[in-house]
């Protein structure tokens, strides 16, 4: 499985021949000061949603646009959203896994809130599950630390968790290696931290956080990629 960091939340996963873009946030983004970051997406057949905020979901129409086969994959409310737009999705919630051609997915808790720019109620936020040939990876969207995390474990070891560690919105770096510990992770990709002045973070003194605790934390550079 390949995963490549673009910034803030947005990844990409990519597992045999299927990709599969998280929570796009380009043109909005501060990182990105112009549209060259079109060319660093060749191909998408999946855009997986973990709530309605602008900065995880601010370029679904242009990448649907430019891929007309994509489908979006989020919740109820999200995939409704998106669905009167003539854009292709598939509706979850919290519940069972779903099978799909790169694995199977579950939509799972998570404790924030979710809202469009315009209002629209985006549902209950929420994260990934994703169980693959080549391993399980974790995607927890924006949350604090929840109890529930516990459960994630029960369902198979994880590869890979994708945590937020900026703070302020969602958990920090303490808070994610409790996080980490609940879900029995040892390797960690950061996401969500340093787009903004409000989420700064010491990268080095992160890193060192969670190696103290026997935890490997990833920060990758913008488009760089790591396979897990």
């Amino acid at each position: 499985m390949k995963v490549t960091f673009f910034s803030h939340s947005t990844c990409m996963l990519e597992i045999h021949d299927k990709c599969l873009l998280i929570d796009p946030f380009f043109s909005g983004n501060p990182i990105f000061k112009n549209r060259n970051f079109v060319k660093l997406i060749q191909k998408i057949d999946y855009i997986l949603l973990t709530h309605a905020h602008y900065d995880h979901v601010c370029d679904v129409e242009f990448f649907t646009h430019k891929f007309i086969n994509a489908v979006v994959i989020s919740n109820y409310e999200i995939s409704n959203y998106f669905d009167k737009k003539g854009i292709k999705t598939y509706g979850i919630n919290y519940g069972s896994f779903i099978s799909f051609p790169f694995g199977k997915l579950k939509y799972v808790w998570a404790a924030h809130s979710s809202v469009f720019n315009d209002g629209t109620y985006g549902g209950n936020p929420g994260g990934f599950l994703l169980h693959t040939d080549e391993g399980n990876l974790y995607i927890s969207g924006d949350t604090s630390v929840m109890y529930e995390m516990n459960l994630i474990p029960h369902f198979g070891k994880l590869k890979l968790s994708i945590l937020p560690i900026g703070g302020r919105y969602t958990m920090d770096v303490e808070e994610a290696i409790l996080a980490a510990n609940f879900l029995k992770s040892e390797k960690i990709l950061g996401v969500h931290y340093n787009t903004f002045e409000d989420i700064q973070i010491d990268k080095e003194q992160a890193k060192k956080r969670f190696f103290e605790k026997g935890k490997e934390l990833i920060l990758l550079d913008k488009g760089k990629t790591i396979y897990v």
